[in-house]
């Protein structure tokens, strides 16, 4: 699988998180970084300008972490990825659990 993530990282006033997408064969998709995930890597307020910056600095780890909840199946009902806390922490150490993604497949 080849993964690809396009230039399109930006702020989600509604889910009030990083969002960008992701891209494998005809898969396509969005990951979401919520604010209250990044909050923890910035020092000071978390306002969405910061998060971006953020996701920007993190960027290849978060990148990895998408890759493989998506070679895992780890999705959200809608087909795409969250990135949570506890993925960052333990490098996405979760049991496996068919998604959407396995349904659709």
């Amino acid at each position: 699988m080849f993964f690809t993530f396009p230039e399109d990282a930006r702020w989600n006033a509604e889910r009030q998180a990083v969002e960008f997408g992701v891209e494998c064969g005809e898969y396509r998709g969005v990951v979401w970084v919520p604010r209250r995930v990044l909050q923890r890597l910035l020092p000071e307020r978390p306002t969405p300008e910061r998060c971006v910056e953020a996701y920007y600095l993190q960027r290849t780890r978060f990148e990895r972490v998408a890759e493989r909840k998506l070679r895992r199946r780890l999705l959200t009902e809608d087909g795409n990825v969250e990135i949570t806390g506890r993925d960052l922490r333990e490098g996405v150490r979760a049991p496996r659990r068919a998604g959407a993604w396995a349904a659709a497949h």
